[in-house]
């Protein structure tokens, strides 16, 4: 192979790797913030249910 060849599959084979480092830090990103949404909707939903249970708790003879 000549060296223009070889250095062009280089930069493409680099490019890819950096694509996918992208990629995977813009999935992490997504993740993140899919379990910071779950965990917030988990503790609201957590006190809504409390306070349903506690509103049933006192309306029983």
């Amino acid at each position: 192979m000549t060296p223009i060849v070889t250095l062009v599959r280089r930069v493409l084979a680099n490019r890819a790797g950096i694509s996918a480092i992208e990629y995977a830090l813009v999935a992490a990103l997504i993740a993140l913030v899919i379990v910071a949404s779950v965990r917030l909707v988990g503790q609201q939903t957590a006190a809504n249910i409390q306070q349903a249970t506690d509103a049933v708790s006192r309306a029983a003879p």
